[in-house]
């Protein structure tokens, strides 16, 4: 019934998948044509008969979304399992991404969606602002690094994934709140290097000046306005009132007309 899937079988997988994955998301199934597209082969080596063949493809376009990371370990499990079992393993292979794409969306999310382009970009934007091209530099080695970790996550889908998930069971919750806690941690204390307010203002009576930046502001709390500025965004995204673009054009506006006035200072 079947040939044996090889290694470089299950790459080419893994890079027709992670190619599609995004680019033909779709609001009615999400990720499945692009799990078509990428196990298409390494099912019509899996499946001779054409019917069979038809079947597996169109079980695997049904939905299916989670992180694209997350989805190499499952669409490398489900390779294995239909190899192993064949087409009496459709609906086994459908229960079991059903079932796991959300705990693993969390894991995924926190971890490669949040924590890695937000510590990662704001060193290397906080690079870039210092004139230093370091910073790009790792963000494209990392990626390219990345890149064949994700292959490598589906040959461990087909090797292990399906035992290594049952065996996590309910510490991935645990382990993603302990991510997210510290996703957290981090990002707090980037907000004084990457994100910059100050105060223009000059308190004058008589002979006597006082800045409001350095003479009040730094007093109370050094990083006040940034701090501020950052939770005042959270806030407006949070209200989901205002789009990601808007909130950016709203703050451009806003420090191009203090900045005129001389309210806030480079």
């Amino acid at each position: 019934m079947s040939n044996k899937v090889e290694k470089k079988d299950l790459t080419k997988a893994a890079i027709r998948y992670m190619f599609m994955a995004c680019n033909v998301f779709n609001y009615e199934n999400q990720q499945g044509p692009a799990i078509v597209f990428g196990l298409e082969k390494v099912l019509r080596k899996i499946y001779q008969n054409d019917e069979e063949y038809v079947a597996s493809l169109n079980n695997h376009y049904k939905y299916f979304n989670t992180t694209t990371w997350m989805g190499n370990i499952l669409l490398g499990a489900s390779v294995a399992m239909e190899e192993e079992d064949g087409i009496k393993a459709i609906d086994t292979v459908q229960n079991f991404k059903t079932g796991m794409m959300g705990p693993l969306a969390g894991i995924g999310d926190t971890l490669i969606w949040v924590l890695y382009p937000t510590i990662m970009g704001s060193i290397a934007a906080y690079m870039g602002l210092e004139g230093n091209p370091t910073g790009a530099v790792i963000w494209l080695l990392l990626n390219l690094v990345f890149f064949v970790f994700r292959i490598k996550l589906f040959h461990l889908g087909y090797d292990s994934g399906l035992k290594l998930i049952t065996k996590l069971g309910d510490k991935l919750s645990v382990f993603t709140e302990a991510a997210s806690i510290m996703g957290l941690t981090v990002i707090g204390a980037l907000i004084p290097s990457v994100v910059k307010v100050t105060v223009g203002l000059v308190y004058q009576s008589g002979d006597v000046e006082l800045a409001i930046q350095s003479g009040i502001l730094d007093q109370i709390m050094p990083a006040l306005l940034p701090v501020g500025l950052t939770f005042l965004v959270y806030k407006l995204l949070a209200s989901k009132k205002l789009s990601v673009i808007q909130v950016i054009f709203l703050i451009i506006i806003i420090a191009l007309i203090c900045s005129f006035f001389g309210i806030l200072s480079v």
